[in-house]
């Protein structure tokens, strides 16, 4: 199996994924993609085919997005996490084996996570100073998901990187400070 690129489908999977049961006792693994970002998409199907090569991968249009999609009778091996509801009200762990691939692979898993729930963006900060209204601007990640323990694996994951991140919200982690920001960039970048 291609590790990396196992190690960013884990990481769309958690965010923006889901395996359900088809026709024959097949599994289905659905990625949501939206079509903003066409190089995601692409990214995705490729990312499918290449942990899964045997199964053929299709897209759905939806409204708003795609949905990329694969057949096969292992997707559940390769993600032990699935499971009947949302991911936020159940437990989300990594087996061994799979924290063996992210620890190898950590700079995939976080672009995989930034990928589905997360973004590079500018922020715009207006300050009052004695002297007047002062604006300034600086790019940041943010990465938002009601699981606290897909937060917390991707709070790991930047630790390992050396990417300095906090809280921003409950559910946000954001990476802000210039050189967090540029070490991210190394793995993640902007979507595209």
């Amino acid at each position: 199996m291609d590790e990396a690129a196992y190690s960013y489908l884990l990481g769309l999977y958690l965010g923006d994924g889901h395996i359900t049961r088809g026709r024959r006792n097949v599994f289905v693994l659905s990625l949501f993609c939206s079509d903003d970002w066409p190089g995601l998409l692409a990214a995705a199907q490729s990312t499918m085919s290449a942990v899964m090569p045997t199964s053929g991968v299709f897209s759905v249009q939806r409204q708003g997005c795609t949905e990329v999609k694969s057949t096969s009778k292992h997707w559940p091996c390769l993600f032990p996490q699935h499971g009947p509801g949302r991911k936020h009200l159940r437990r989300i762990e990594l087996e061994p084996w799979q924290r063996v691939i992210v620890t190898e692979n950590p700079g995939e898993f976080a672009r995989g996570l930034f990928h589905s729930d997360g973004c590079r963006g500018i922020n715009r900060v207006r300050a009052e100073l004695a002297g007047g209204e002062r604006w300034y601007e600086y790019p940041r990640y943010l990465f938002t998901n009601h699981s606290s323990d897909i937060l917390r694996l991707c709070g790991e994951t930047l630790d390992q990187l050396g990417v300095a991140w906090r809280f921003s919200k409950w559910n946000t982690i954001s990476v802000a400070r210039r050189a967090a920001v540029a070490r991210l960039d190394e793995f993640v970048g902007p979507k595209y």
